[in-house]
């Protein structure tokens, strides 16, 4: 009988995409039946402290506080190379203008709302779902918005106003790359399993970015209302060379990025992250 694994992860394109292989059958899962759980990344987050998946998707903020029973697998990651996670506005706004302002995000676990909070301390967070965000923007329920996911290619549509790129503020600041979220693994299942289920996973994501237009076609069951284009764009965005594996460059992003969380106080605990 077959080991069964659950695998947490979002409802957006790119993740579908990458677990493709796994969810149509494409690739052998070995010993393991893989059981998809589809939250948005907060409520993953949430799920990650009491241990309930085996596998999930995860912010990079969040693994500060799950770091001692999960592991982060090198396959998986979601990282902006001069991008990521937008502020956005109903009217042109300058970044100075932030501080004191009212923001909707997305979750306080989130790698989005950590870099926010790195570039700008004084404003007031409210919690949104990621996909309410940008029409509490438009309805001026908040001064501002930290969009993430596809939000990132739409804002535009719907008349919202770029106040900061915040992937490309951290590369002109740190000049690496933002690494926003990663695969983790919990270290329960031993080092064999752990390895094995990785290596599962990479060739998912390696069957997608060989036959990417049947990618693509599943990965549009979770793209909302985004034509095709855009959601090929986002796809490419967020499953690349660095989604195959951290890198040198990806792994330093995430030491740097919570070397400077916890520098600034933003994050409890000085974690060094172990890659598997």
């Amino acid at each position: 009988m077959k080991e069964t694994i659950k695998l947490g992860h979002s409802p957006d394109s790119d993740d579908a995409f990458m677990f493709y292989a796994i969810a149509q059958g494409k690739i052998s899962t070995d010993d393991f039946d893989f059981v998809h759980v589809i939250e948005d990344i907060e409520t993953l987050n949430k799920r990650a402290l009491s241990k309930e998946l085996e596998v999930t998707a995860i912010s990079i903020h969040a693994y500060t506080k799950v770091f001692q029973d999960y592991a982060l697998l090198s396959c998986g990651a979601s990282i902006g190379d001069k991008y990521g996670p937008m502020v956005v506005a109903q009217s042109p706004m300058a970044v100075k203008d932030l501080k004191d302002k009212t923001i909707a995000i997305p979750g306080e676990m989130t790698t989005a709302y950590l870099t926010l909070r790195l570039l700008e301390r004084d404003f007031k967070a409210i919690v949104y779902p990621f996909n309410q965000i940008m029409e509490a923007v438009q309805s001026g329920k908040v001064d501002a918005g930290l969009i993430i996911h596809e939000g990132q290619l739409l804002y535009k549509q719907l008349g919202l106003h770029l106040v900061v790129d915040l992937g490309e503020w951290w590369y002109e600041t740190e000049h690496l790359p933002l690494p926003l979220g990663a695969n983790a693994i919990r270290r329960d299942l031993g080092e064999d399993k752990i390895r094995r289920i990785g290596g599962i996973l990479k060739e998912s994501i390696q069957y997608a970015l060989d036959h990417r237009e049947d990618g693509l076609d599943y990965a549009m069951k979770y793209a909302g209302d985004m034509e095709r284009r855009l959601a090929d764009q986002f796809v490419g965005m967020y499953v690349n060379d660095y989604t195959l594996d951290f890198g040198d460059k990806g792994r330093e992003g995430v030491k740097r990025l919570l070397k400077k969380g916890y520098e600034e106080g933003v994050i409890e605990k000085d974690v060094t992250p172990e890659f598997y």
